[in-house]
């Protein structure tokens, strides 16, 4: 459920009609509704009452300040994948000692920073990056809060692109190479082991995968105990999909009775990480119709907003719903709906039944992840503004690029 809706014949989140939002802040422009935000943490949140659990936002699903906020004040934990995302976390009031570091990349800097802040645990993902941990955490003079990211093996019926728990992917230790590397952070005098992790993927529509990877991950908790290392979380990881289309994904708490069942009777909390099932339908991208143009039989409206703005079309060939804001009556057409950058990758959604006129707009639904935060500056396209709705008000919560905030720190050459 969301909170975007047609009142009055025009679109509005919350209680703000967008077109009023397009001629304040104009487009494209990204609209997010805190009850919306709101409402799905907590349906995650309450899935797992009477259990020790933390809900950690995955904060690359969309990083806005005023969004962290919001999830922050709800008491949210995070997971985030760099130090910039540590930062912002810390920004918007967020606690580290909430927050676990995932990644396969981590820097140097990134884990002092990390562990300079106390951050709740590192989400290790190689034995060379256990290595550099212990550098990091003997170089400050602190124990380093780890727990080990396992790669189960197991498919998540997803796009390939997003599926993280499949032998071939880059993330996460071998579920066979686990117990060595346990043995070897629990005997290391600058580690604490204090959790296991596992994330196999993102957009799941099926609990199935989950049902597997948890299994491998009890079984390798159980051995671990064996050897004398008590885990203080496991860390299931997110992935929960959202509908764009015609997927039905597992509600929140269909899939935290299945994790329940799959961890019952075991001694450690659950931390999870949703990210889209929180952000995604929490957020339109509102975009204007420039011109429609006709290339013999097919037709292409062509809109103000690019792959620049939004990734997943181009990068995944995603589908998502594309609305008019304000519908009109009239002979509805399919459309290619384009944009302006000088690729033919460059699409929104093709072949949509849509009645329009140029200046019209168009709503893309399920923008709120894999959004804002996926755009660039190509074909020196300045980025779009993000406005947040609270019930009646609307607050600009990140301005819109200039030209030369795209130019500054260039320079000339000096002869």
């Amino acid at each position: 459920m969301d909170h975007f809706s047609h009142v009055n014949g025009a679109l509005c989140a919350e209680q703000v009609p967008l077109p009023g939002l397009a001629e304040r802040f104009g487009t494209p422009l990204f609209v997010y509704s805190r009850a919306t935000l709101e409402r799905h943490w907590r349906a995650f949140d309450d899935a797992f009452t009477g259990v020790p659990h933390l809900v950690c936002y995955a904060v690359k699903a969309n990083s806005n300040l005023a969004l962290l906020d919001v999830l922050a004040r709800l008491g949210s934990g995070f997971d985030i994948v760099s130090g910039g995302e540590l930062q912002r976390v810390l920004r918007a009031g967020g606690q580290a000692a909430k927050t676990v570091f995932s990644g396969v990349g981590k820097s140097r800097d990134e884990l002092a920073a990390a562990l300079a802040a106390g951050i709740r645990a590192v989400n290790v993902e190689s034995a060379a990056e256990l290595d550099r941990v212990v550098e990091v955490a003997r170089g400050l003079g602190v124990r380093a809060p780890v727990s080990l990211r396992v790669n189960p093996d197991v498919d998540p019926e997803t796009h390939p692109y997003i599926s993280t728990g499949l032998r071939e992917n880059k993330f996460g230790v071998p579920a066979a190479e686990v117990m060595e590397l346990y043995l070897r952070a629990h005997a290391t005098e600058e580690l604490q082991v204090v959790g296991m992790d596992c994330h196999i993927g993102s957009q799941l529509t099926s609990v199935a995968p989950y049902v597997d990877a948890l299994a491998k991950l009890v079984e390798l908790a159980t051995a671990l105990r064996g050897e004398g290392i008590h885990l203080q979380h496991m860390d299931i990881g997110g992935g929960i999909g959202i509908r764009y289309r015609d997927e039905q994904p597992p509600s929140p708490a269909h899939w935290a009775a299945v994790v329940r069942d799959c961890l019952a009777g075991q001694p450690f909390e659950v931390q999870l990480e949703p990210g889209r099932a929180i952000a995604g339908n929490a957020g339109v991208l509102l975009t204007r119709v420039e011109y429609l143009k006709h290339n013999g039989e097919k037709r292409f409206a062509v809109v103000d907003a690019g792959m620049n703005d939004l990734l997943r079309p181009s990068l995944y060939g995603a589908w998502q719903e594309i609305v008019a804001v304000v519908p009109r009556d009239g002979p509805v057409a399919l459309y290619d709906v384009v944009g302006p950058v000088c690729e033919s990758s460059d699409f929104l959604g093709k072949d949509r039944e849509l009645a329009l006129q140029p200046d019209d707009l168009l709503a893309v639904r399920g923008a709120g992840a894999y959004g804002f935060v996926m755009s660039s500056n190509y074909n020196s396209r300045p980025r779009a503004a993000e406005v947040m709705v609270d019930g009646e008000h609307a607050q600009l919560v990140r301005s819109r690029e200039l030209p030369d905030d795209l130019m500054r720190g260039e320079r000339l050459l000096s002869d």
